[in-house]
């Protein structure tokens, strides 16, 4: 709370709260009222009478095995629908307070639609949960690494729209630097280094001769793909047994820990790169927020003249940490060939450069934060394949759609206002 003292007669100026200091953002409870108003048109008015049964059977035998859930459609349906209504009145309150909408109220509020929509669309089905989410991890995957590359570049002042470049090129050279050597390790390294050399354009354009970083990133991505895509179609299908069949890391089983139930097979039954992925996580927001690196790479992101001023190199702190960043993004990359697909194929990333940035402002430029906002999205792109395989009354074409609807929405309906990096996007000349 803000305080003043006057002289004795003198008029006492109004005293506010922080909380009444805030600007009222309606965005939020009009994205939940409105998808409240959509719970009640499918799980209501186009409500299912059925049963869909949840099933948490592991594919490990050894794991402990859970009873499955059978949930009935339509009082689901409508049990959901008033708790979505209730929520987004109540988000309604807290802006009219001028209180802000807290996340975790609004991952409440996607968790129980979620639920719903999964019981209207398998009505009659049996959802396997642990498949569910063991394989949206592996979609998240790439987008967590492309998240996290995308947090320390921007952090650092640098906008990395280049992200799905670097993802292709690392799965490009991870794939045929595997395929030649059949060393996982040569491939992994491989990934990384490409994902570094694209980072060095980009460094070099946006921090040196200060050009404008959202059209280098364009250009980095269409120059990657156009390359790719050549050498695909011009060395790799002619050659595809010696340079494009790499081995693939198989999945560790950490002992006990892969045996809890749902837990287990979805986070201590992965493969080496979803390992390094956890690591790179805490890693990363332990070095960001407490230690000394981290704080001069925020404060060249924040006030880089403030930064020149007590002795930091800024040119030489935002090129060399966005390089940082490459090496995590073309790591990302190194797992659609080596941890999860397989063979290179042309534009095999499919926009996810693009949906890691959106995880990135989802996440409001925390790693902790954007590695959910990335799950999220892998969710939903799982979650199309899923229930277009069991049969959904939803048109496919709206499937394909569902991560790219996710993701707008997330975005533009329900992170609200948020600043990020000051100096983000802007090149900086020594005076």
């Amino acid at each position: 709370m803000t305080t003043a003292t006057t002289s004795p007669g003198a008029t006492a100026p109004a005293v506010h709260t922080d909380a009444q200091l805030l600007e009222r953002s309606w965005k939020v409870p009009i994205g939940l009222g409105v998808f409240a108003l959509v719970a009640i048109i499918l799980f209501v008015v186009l409500g299912r009478d059925g049963q869909s049964v949840f099933s948490f059977t592991a594919s490990n035998a050894n794991a402990v095995q859970l009873p499955t859930l059978p949930l009935g459609a339509r009082a689901t349906g409508i049990v959901v629908s008033v708790i979505a209504v209730l929520m987004a009145a109540g988000a309604a309150v807290l802006v009219q307070r001028r209180v802000h909408v807290p996340l975790w109220y609004v991952a409440i509020y996607t968790l129980t639609l979620v639920i719903g929509f999964l019981v209207w669309t398998t009505t009659g089905n049996t959802l396997h949960i642990t498949g569910l989410l063991v394989g949206s991890l592996a979609l998240s995957a790439p987008l967590i690494f492309g998240a996290l590359g995308g947090v320390i570049s921007e952090r650092v002042g640098v906008t990395n729209v280049a992200i799905e470049g670097q993802l292709l090129a690392g799965a490009f050279v991870s794939a045929v630097t595997a395929s030649v050597t059949g060393s996982l390790v040569a491939g992994v390294i491989a990934a990384m280094v490409a994902g570094v050399l694209v980072s060095f354009v980009l460094g070099a354009f946006a921090v040196k001769y200060a050009v404008n970083q959202v059209i280098v990133g364009i250009v980095l991505n269409v120059l990657v793909l156009g390359l790719t895509t050549f050498l695909y179609q011009t060395v790799l299908v002619n050659n595809q047994t010696t340079l494009n069949t790499p081995p693939r890391f198989h999945n560790i089983d950490i002992p006990l820990l892969s045996q809890i139930p749902v837990i287990g097979p979805l986070l201590f039954s992965q493969t080496v790169i979803v390992y390094l992925m956890y690591i790179a996580v805490i890693a990363i927001f332990v070095g960001l927020f407490r230690t000394r690196w981290g704080l001069r790479l925020r404060a060249v992101g924040e006030h880089p003249q403030a930064a020149d001023t007590v002795g930091i190199n800024v040119a030489r702190t935002r090129f060399w940490n966005v390089a940082l960043a490459g090496a995590i993004v073309g790591l990302g990359g190194a797992y659609f060939t080596l941890g999860s697909v397989g063979p290179f194929s042309q534009n095999m990333t499919n926009g996810n450069g693009f949906i890691a940035l959106a995880a990135v402002i989802f996440g409001r430029w925390d790693p902790i934060r954007a590695t959910l906002a990335a799950l999220l999205f892998g969710f939903a792109s799982n979650l199309q394949s899923v229930i277009s395989i069991l049969g959904s009354p939803v048109p496919n074409d709206f499937l394909l759609m569902l991560p790219y609807v996710v993701t707008i929405f997330a975005v533009a309906g329900v992170v609200g206002r948020v600043r990020g990096p000051a100096a983000a996007g802007r090149p900086y000349v020594k005076s």
